[in-house]
């Protein structure tokens, strides 16, 4: 029986590997928008939290970010089936960051600030995590790649690790505002910074 080649050249499976990583980014994007949309349709039925709106709205940037980002992988020159692996789980672990913020049922909770902090460890740690899964997919890109996001980068990382360490351990409410509105501003102003200077 003829096995399978485990190296390939980009073009034969980027496509591949796009279209998967789009159907499960698209399932998060999917899930965020819903939640807004149960919150248009139904105003009243639980009491929101700007906070948990304020994460919404970071996760769906990240999500749309990433999605462009990835087109970076293009210039992987081989793909193997780790490779390819890890953009899936990378992509898997963003969806259940958008399941996080929106749940099945929100019936044993008092409104969303209470869901929000009740699930507040686990939000957190997804949310590190992917920082930590975004250094091996820039070091994924080559060094080049790496280096052009100079030294902020290696301070941007675990700053927002460790930011999330504090937020799953302490309650707060002034520290989330600050967290919240901290990594949103920061979001934007690196997109509008590197969207299109990307080599």
């Amino acid at each position: 029986m003829a096995t399978q080649e485990t190296v390939t050249t980009a073009p034969e499976v980027f496509p591949h590997v796009r279209i998967v990583m789009g159907m499960v980014i698209g399932l998060g994007v999917t899930r965020l928008l819903s939640g807004l949309a149960r919150i248009v349709q139904h105003p009243k039925q639980y009491q929101l939290y700007p906070v948990h709106l304020a994460w919404t709205a970071s996760v769906l940037l990240m999500l749309v970010h990433f999605w462009w980002w990835e087109f970076g992988l293009y210039h992987i020159g081989t793909w193997t089936f780790g490779k390819y692996l890890f953009i899936i789980v990378y992509s898997i672990v963003l969806f259940l960051l958008c399941a996080l913020l929106f749940p099945d049922s929100m019936q044993d909770y008092r409104g969303y600030e209470d869901y929000f902090y009740a699930n507040r460890a686990w939000f957190f740690g997804v949310l590190a995590a992917t920082y930590l899964l975004d250094v091996v997919d820039t070091l994924l890109k080559g060094p080049a790649h790496f280096a052009h996001f100079g030294s902020e980068y290696l301070i941007r990382t675990p700053l927002f690790v460790g930011l999330c360490v504090v937020a799953f351990l302490v309650q707060d409410r002034r520290f989330h505002i600050a967290f919240v509105a901290f990594a949103l501003v920061y979001q934007v102003w690196w997109i509008l910074r590197l969207f299109d200077t990307i080599v």
